[in-house]
């Protein structure tokens, strides 16, 4: 709940910034002289660009919040909490990298359920690379879209 309260904050604060770029453009565009209006322009475009991928951000954590509580329900949603961790609270690399292994073996066996995409995903992230655990969460969230 916690972060969600925090992206609840930065996504008010975005708003307040984008709607006041979004004045300054407007102010741009009405000098009518040409290079103003031409950056007024370029200058509203990035509200139009900030809207999107705030919208799109939220539409994705909505659907991956969907499906924690569905594989939640089933009793299937990753546990870490015995996996050894660092002084910063990290889980451990090596014991990242072995629960990665059993959670890539267990997609192997069900290449087709979005549930062990999910899993995957999480050990992406637990082993700290998120680029790849966001690719791997977009699959699960298909998989469970189409399935």
């Amino acid at each position: 709940m916690r972060s969600r309260n925090v992206a609840l904050v930065l996504t008010a604060a975005l708003g307040v910034y984008l709607v006041l770029l979004a004045g300054r453009a407007i102010a741009l565009l009405s000098t009518g002289e040409p290079f103003p209006v031409l950056l007024g322009v370029g200058v509203l475009l990035l509200p139009l660009l900030g809207v999107w991928i705030v919208v799109t951000t939220w539409r994705s954590g909505a659907r991956i919040q969907r499906l924690a509580r569905r594989l939640d329900e089933e009793g299937g949603l990753p546990d870490t909490a015995d996996l050894p961790r660092m002084p910063s609270g990290r889980v451990d690399r090596k014991a990242a990298d072995s629960w990665f292994d059993a959670r890539r073996a267990e997609l192997d066996e069900h290449p087709d359920d979005w549930r062990y995409w999910y899993r995957l995903a999480y050990a992406y992230d637990i082993a700290g690379d998120r680029r790849r655990a966001r690719e791997t969460m977009r699959k699960a969230v298909e998989l469970a879209e189409t399935g």
